[in-house]
C-alpha cells in the first residue's frame, strides 16, 4: 500500500494478498483490460512467416537453376522438395533467432510511442510519406549515374524519407497549425502517473482543477487493482478508504476528460512501488503520490516526483495568527479606524486601529487572521493595546 500513514504500511501485506470475496466489476467507467496474449505467439507467428519466406524463396532458386534439366525426371521433383524443405528449415531456425530479439525492440517502441502524443505520430507518419515521394523523385535523377547510380538508390532514398520524417516530427505543432488545428501536443511534459495515495488523498482534483498539473494524466492498471483490493478488505476502515479512492478515481476522469488514462498490462517489479519507478522510468514520466517513502525510493533511482503535501506546504500562509510585524501604514482602509500597509512581497495588511499611524511606522502589530481567496491573500491585524 503506498499511503503515508503507519498503519497502512504495517498492514501493506494483508493489503496485497488477494480477497478472498469474489471480485466485482470496477465501479468507474474505465476501458476493459485486454487479454494477454500467449508468451510464444509472436514467436510463433515469426517463425512461420520466415519459414514461408524460406521455402518461397528455396522454391524460386530451384526454377532459376532448373533442375529438370539438369537432373532430369523423376529426380527434378524430389531436389525441388530437398530445396523447398531446406528453405523452410533454414526460415524456422531464422525465426527462432529474431523471435528473442523482437520482443525486446517492440517494448521499445511502445516506450517512444508512449512519449509522443497522437498529433506528432501522426504527421510524423504524413511527413514519411511526402518523404518516400520526394525520394522517388530524387531516385530518378541518381538511378541514371554510372556505375554508383544503382548502389547509391537505396541510401538516398532512406536518408531523404527520414530527413522529410524527423523535420515533420519536430515541428508537427507548428504544421497543425498552419492547417487550423489547434495543437493540444504535451510532448514538453513529462507524463504523470498517478499513485494509489494521491488519488485516496484527493487534493489531486483541485490541483487539475485550477490547471497546475499539466500533461497526460496516466492510471496504471495495477494501482485500479490496488484500490479495488483495498476496497475489498475486511478492515471497514480500509474499506472506506478504498471505496472512497474508487469514487475519486471517478472524478479525476471526469475532471481530466481525454487527458485522463487508465494503462492496462502488467509492469514488472515486487508491489505497486516498485512497478511505479520501473513504469515511469521506462516512459520518463513523474509520479504524483502523497507516500514519503515513496517519493524518497524513486528520487534515489532518478525519477521526478510530484509530491502533494511538498505543495501544501509550500502554499501555506507566510505568517500565522498571533505572529507580529513591522509594517508601515500608508493610507486608510475602508473602515472605521483602519489603516493600510504592504508587505514586501505586495500583499495587503489591514490594520485595525491604524488610522492614526498613517504615513509612520508600526513597529509590533499582531496578526489575527489570513484570507487566501483567487485574487490573492489579505492579512488583519491589530496594535496591541500596550502598543497605542
Amino acid at each position: 500500500m503506498t499511503t503515508s500513514t503507519d498503519r497502512d504500511r504495517s498492514n501493506e501485506a494483508d493489503l496485497r494478498a488477494p480477497s478472498p470475496a469474489r471480485r466485482q466489476p470496477l465501479p468507474y467507467p474505465g476501458p476493459p483490460l485486454p487479454p494477454r496474449e500467449p508468451r510464444g505467439m509472436v514467436a510463433l507467428v515469426t517463425q512461420g512467416v520466415l519459414m514461408l519466406l524460406g521455402a518461397l524463396g528455396a522454391y524460386q532458386i530451384g526454377r532459376t537453376i532448373n533442375f529438370g534439366r539438369e537432373l532430369g525426371d523423376p529426380w527434378q521433383y524430389l531436389a525441388y522438395v530437398g530445396a523447398i524443405a531446406l528453405g523452410a528449415i533454414v526460415g524456422w531456425v531464422l525465426g527462432a533467432v529474431i523471435a528473442r530479439w523482437l520482443p525486446s525492440r517492440m517494448r521499445a517502441i511502445d516506450r517512444a510511442a508512449d512519449k509522443r502524443s497522437a498529433g506528432e505520430l501522426i504527421v510524423g507518419a504524413l511527413g514519411l510519406v511526402v518523404g518516400l515521394v520526394a525520394a522517388a523523385l530524387a531516385g530518378v535523377a541518381v538511378a541514371s549515374l554510372p556505375v554508383v547510380g544503382p548502389y547509391l538508390l537505396l541510401p538516398v532514398v532512406l536518408l531523404v524519407a527520414y530527413v522529410f520524417t524527423r523535420i515533420a516530427a519536430r515541428k508537427h505543432a507548428d504544421i497543425l497549425r498552419l492547417v487550423g488545428i489547434p495543437s493540444r501536443s504535451a510532448a514538453s511534459v513529462a507524463p504523470r502517473l498517478i499513485d494509489t495515495s494521491a488519488i485516496i488523498d484527493g487534493r489531486m482534483i483541485d490541483v487539475m482543477k485550477a490547471r497546475f498539473l499539466p500533461g497526460q494524466i496516466i492510471i496504471p492498471a495495477f494501482v485500479v487493482d490496488e484500490l479495488h483490493r483495498v476496497a475489498d478488505s475486511a478492515d471497514p476502515e480500509k474499506r472506506q478508504r478504498g471505496r472512497r479512492g474508487l469514487d475519486l478515481l471517478e472524478e479525476i476522469q471526469a475532471v481530466g476528460e481525454q487527458r485522463v488514462q487508465v494503462r492496462p498490462g502488467d509492469v514488472a517489479g515486487e508491489g505497486v512501488d516498485a512497478k511505479l519507478v520501473n513504469l515511469a522510468r521506462d516512459m520518463h514520466a513523474t509520479i504524483v503520490t502523497t507516500d514519503y517513502a515513496l517519493n524518497k525510493v524513486a528520487r534515489i533511482q532518478g525519477v521526478e516526483v510530484l509530491n502533494i503535501n511538498e505543495l501544501a506546504n509550500a502554499l501555506k500562509p507566510a505568517v500565522l495568527p498571533g505572529e507580529h510585524l513591522s509594517v508601515r501604514v500608508i493610507r486608510e482602509g475602508r473602515e472605521y479606524d483602519q489603516g493600510v500597509a504592504y508587505l514586501d512581497d505586495g500583499t495587503m495588511v489591514v490594520v485595525e486601529g491604524g488610522r492614526a499611524l498613517v504615513g509612520g511606522d508600526a513597529t509590533d502589530v499582531e496578526v489575527t487572521s489570513t484570507i487566501q481567496n483567487p485574487s490573492g491573500k489579505m492579512i488583519f491585524a491589530r496594535i496591541p493595546a500596550t502598543g497605542r
